[in-house]
């Protein structure tokens, strides 16, 4: 048999285990595994996988909470030589079925309280708390000794968010995501002595791969959390065992509203992780003027990427507070017009990359691969503005673009502009149709004070040239949001999730 010199997603562990086998690696509810027991129990996990009739490229799709024992079952597949399929624990009826159906997957492991959602005549294998269990089960599991998977091998079908259409099946590799994980590490200033908690779900990209892995690459102890819970994560903040959080500008703009927000002592809180979607301006001013020793680090990228292409480091904000940053160690970017052709520094285009983290196209989509890699680059959809010193700043999605009046408008201009008054604790602007306009300007604010659609339109039209500012303001309780935080503004456009 011809030697596999590359590098695996499971590898990553194993090599951390044989450095410090009795460093603890993982925390969850009163569950610990230190480097060696998460290393065997992931051996064990993936021989209990095959020894189920799979074999290696078969797809197995994972719908459960956090826990231990998703990390565990990702890492298994991964060792198994199997397709690891995250799919959102939120999701349920067609947009459940389509992905189990799509990706085409042979087993799906999942936690008890979802297993009822599932389609019917779907094949299951519990995660834990119940009997047969794959957490209950390890320990009559003999660990797995066959080949290792090829660098080149499918690891993941990591799909899209659908905030713009039907998710896509990114195919991840192994090579991909060890390539961005060491992005990660480099770009974030990710150590082995950061204690990060890990809130997001699991099934993201972002959680998993920017983050948690990347920090079982170096040795961390991991702290993994059910859900962002403000009263936990603070709690662990002030006794000492988390100094490093990811989270989404939603949750942060969540725990920057908490009342305790001013009072708690936060001053253990070292790294702070934002990206998934755009942070409001207004919003990290106040985190900043609170957290003042506080380092924020702008992650941006897509899941096509692994998903982390750029990053804006603590000692770059200043001046450039709306920025995403510079690309990573393995990503190459580039800002096109609509034929392909570099557009000059402050001039909107699209951003395309090149990079040994991108997926190998979409599972079973030959067109939609075809759309999205053409002359050698990615398109990833995103309208962005790159200045002298290469920093990009996005604008928009090239499909988020209003056209009002055959002017474009870019929505988040917009939504800074309302973020500036006390009244808005969230807001995202779409283009509705409109017979006059072709696209008006609407904004959809959840308020937290009184305030009239009239006042909101005026505080905008002081902040903006007058054709950008939102024709309509909705007020709703809540905005459509995927698990991650992104905002499925396609929704707000189809009006299927407007409550008033």
């Amino acid at each position: 048999m011809t030697p596999r010199h590359g590098s695996t997603v499971d590898g990553v562990l194993r090599r951390s285990a044989r450095r410090t086998p009795a460093r603890v690696a993982v925390e969850y509810r009163d569950r610990v595994w230190t480097y060696q027991e998460l290393d065997e129990a992931v051996s064990r996990a993936a021989a209990l996988l095959l020894a189920e009739g799979l074999t290696p490229g078969d797809r197995v799709a994972a719908y459960g909470h956090n826990s231990d024992a998703y990390l565990i079952a990702f890492l298994a597949c991964a060792r198994a030589g199997l397709v690891h399929v995250p799919v959102n624990q939120n999701l349920t009826g067609d947009d459940l079925a389509y992905l189990v159906g799509q990706s085409g997957s042979a087993l799906v492991l999942t936690d008890p309280d979802l297993a009822a959602r599932l389609p019917d005549g779907v094949r299951t294998l519990p995660l834990r708390d119940a009997d047969g269990s794959l957490l209950a089960r390890l320990p009559q599991s003999p660990p797995y000794d066959g080949p290792e998977p090829r660098t080149e091998d499918l690891v993941q079908l990591l799909y899209t968010s659908g905030t713009t259409a039907l998710p896509k099946g990114a195919m991840m590799t192994h090579r991909a995501l060890v390539h961005e994980y060491l992005s990660a590490i480099t770009a974030l200033d990710l150590s082995a002595g950061d204690r990060p908690a890990h809130s997001l779900p699991l099934y993201h990209s972002a959680q998993m791969h920017v983050f948690l892995l990347p920090y079982l690459a170096i040795g961390a102890t991991n702290v993994i959390l059910d859900a962002p819970d403000g009263d936990r994560l603070f709690d662990l903040v002030e006794q000492g065992r988390a100094d490093s959080l990811f989270a989404p500008p939603t949750v942060w703009i969540g725990l920057a509203n908490r009342p305790d927000f001013a009072t708690r002592d936060l001053s253990g809180l070292r790294k702070a992780y934002y990206g998934a979607s755009i942070m409001p301006v207004p919003v990290l001013e106040r985190l900043r003027a609170r957290l003042p020793r506080l380092a924020f680090y702008n992650c941006f990228g897509q899941s096509e990427i692994g998903p982390l292409a750029t990053v804006l480091g603590p000692d770059e904000h200043e001046g450039r507070m709306d920025s995403c940053g510079r690309p990573v160690l393995f990503v190459d970017a580039r800002v096109v017009d609509d034929k392909g052709a570099d557009v000059p520094d402050g001039t909107p285009g699209e951003i395309v990359y090149r990079s040994p983290q991108l997926c190998e196209g979409y599972w079973d989509k030959p067109e939609e691969t075809a759309e999205a890699f053409r002359d050698g680059w990615f398109h990833s959809g995103d309208l962005a503005v790159r200045d002298a010193d290469g920093y990009l700043t996005i604008v928009d999605r090239v499909k988020d673009v209003i056209n009002s009046g055959g002017v474009l408008v870019a929505s988040r201009q917009v939504e800074d502009a309302l973020y500036t008054h006390d009244a808005v604790a969230e807001a995202a602007v779409v283009g509705l149709p409109d017979p006059k306009w072709i696209e008006v300007v609407t904004a959809f604010v959840v308020p937290r004070g009184e305030v009239t659609e009239a006042e909101l339109i005026a505080h905008a039209r002081e902040r903006l040239t007058p054709f950008k500012a939102p024709k309509r303001v909705e007020f709703v309780t809540e905005l459509p949001r995927n698990a991650s935080g992104k905002i499925l503004k396609r929704e707000l456009r189809d009006g299927s999730s407007r409550s008033q």
